[in-house]
Formats: C-alpha cells, sequence, structure tokens
C-alpha cells in the first residue's frame, strides 16, 4: 500500500484538511479492510478499479467512481475488485459545508455521488480532468481550481458551529457541551441543529470520534499501555476506553493491532 498526504493552498486550508492518494495493487489474497470514523468529510475519486463496501457480512454496494462519503457514525468494511489508485480531498468537519447548500445530515454514513450536489455537467468536467491529469500536482491543482470556483462567500458557517469545533479538535473531543456553552443551555438545540446541517452529526458524536483518533494514534505511535493512553485520550479510565474503541472499531485495542484487517486503516494513523 502506498499511501501519501499533500497540503492544500493556503487560500483553502482553513477548509481543507489535506489530499491524500493511495495506490494498492490487487492481489487475490488481499483481506478487506475496516474504515473507522474520522470526522472528516471526504471527496474521493477511483482512477482505476471500483471498490465495494459491505453492508452486512455478505451483501455490499459498489462505489460510485466520484462520491462524497459524509461523516461517518460506524465503521465498516471495503474491498477493492481490482487495482486501487485514489485521489481524495479530505475537509475538516465545517469545511464541506462551505462549498454545498445541502444539509450535511443527508449524506451522514453513505456515499453520494458527486453530480448530485454539484449537477450532472461540473462533476462530469471535474471527473474527466482528474482522471485524465497526469500527477498528483495536475489533479490537486484542478480540484483547487474547481473548488475555489464553487466556494460560495455568502455561505457562513455558523460561529458558534466553529467554535465548538474548534474547541472540541483542540481538547481531543474532552469538551463537554456545558463547558463549551459556559452553562447556556438554552441554545443547545440551536447548536444541535446548525451542527447537523452543516457539519452533519451532533456536537458529542463528533467529540466522540476525535477522541478515538487520539486513542488510536497513541496506540499506534507510541509504547504507552492501555491505561495511559485511556487517560491522555481524556477517557474515564480504560474500561470506558475499550468499550468505546469496540463500539467505533467491532474489536478491542489488544486485537487491532496486527489486525490484517485493519491494515489500512493503521496505515492512515501512522
Amino acid at each position: 500500500m502506498d499511501y501519501q498526504t499533500f497540503q492544500p493552498h493556503p487560500d483553502l486550508s482553513a477548509l481543507v484538511k489535506f489530499y491524500w492518494t493511495l495506490e494498492v495493487p490487487y492481489d487475490p489474497n488481499n483481506q478487506k479492510q475496516k474504515i473507522i470514523p474520522d470526522g472528516c468529510i471526504e471527496m474521493t475519486f477511483n482512477l482505476e478499479d471500483k471498490i465495494k463496501r459491505y453492508i452486512t457480512e455478505d451483501e455490499y454496494i459498489v462505489h460510485p467512481q466520484s462520491m462524497i462519503m459524509g461523516q461517518r457514525t460506524k465503521s465498516y468494511f471495503i474491498e477493492p475488485l481490482g487495482n486501487v489508485k485514489s485521489f481524495a480531498i479530505c475537509f475538516y468537519p465545517y469545511g464541506f459545508a462551505n462549498f454545498v447548500s445541502t444539509p450535511l445530515e443527508d449524506l451522514v454514513d453513505i456515499e453520494t455521488p458527486i453530480e448530485s450536489l454539484f449537477g450532472e455537467s461540473d462533476a462530469k468536467e471535474l471527473e474527466q480532468n482528474i482522471i485524465q491529469a497526469s500527477s498528483t500536482a495536475e489533479r490537486i491543482a484542478v480540484i483547487e481550481a474547481f473548488l475555489l470556483k464553487k466556494l460560495n462567500q455568502n455561505t457562513t458557517i455558523q460561529n458558534i458551529v466553529k467554535t465548538t469545533v474548534d474547541t472540541l479538535v483542540s481538547t481531543n473531543g474532552s469538551a463537554s457541551i456545558t463547558q463549551i456553552m459556559n452553562g447556556d443551555l438554552s441554545k443547545r438545540r440551536q447548536l444541535e441543529r446548525y451542527f447537523k446541517k452543516e457539519i452533519g452529526i451532533s456536537p458529542k458524536q463528533l467529540g466522540r470520534v476525535l477522541r478515538l483518533q487520539t486513542a488510536l494514534n497513541l496506540l499506534l505511535n507510541s509504547d504507552k499501555n492501555l491505561t495511559s493512553i485511556a487517560y491522555e485520550s481524556e477517557y474515564f479510565d480504560q474500561t470506558h476506553f475499550i468499550k468505546d474503541f469496540k463500539e467505533f472499531t467491532g474489536i478491542t485495542p489488544k486485537e487491532f493491532l496486527g489486525n490484517e484487517n485493519m491494515e489500512l486503516s493503521s496505515l492512515f494513523y501512522k
């Protein structure tokens, strides 16, 4: 597996976290891979063969060639049907809402073809330009021109949403809504409504995902024990950490390490 990340142009850096590429040669012995929620929305282009996502143990759907993957609330398995060559844009939690008018809660846990959000003509032109580009640098130039053109200066993310996301990110998802709102819960329903529209999921769900990301990074990139990881990730204790981890991934932290179905997810965090 060859996974690489690239930084966006400064004009987009507040909205786009990074671009990434992934290349995996086909091997009939390759295992299906589990993808873990990360709190971001992604626009992905499959440049070679298709990828399928399992919806049950045996049933699956095939990813669109060009798609938006909304916020994820649960893990899922994918498996390539051939050679994998992907190019993708990873948006910050409040980044993608600046480019579309569709409520982002409509995109949660599904793959949405880009023509459904940007129109068939613009989507087809973008898809062809991405596919025909001869390098990653060219693809980045294509997508940045598209995003800058689509950026709606009249679309303003609610300040309360941005402040909440920034606080959750800076505290690795551990800050409570009560703390963020300084005890003023009269605006909680308003915050929840804005979050569903502009982020896709609730502040609590995003906080849990961000805390899981912190734990995953520590698990894969340090020699700390589970108790230390739990406390550094702001879990109440090790039991709470393991329970939350298993709820998102389906396995325990110890089972995660070295698991062939988690190879791709592990690669994303190393």
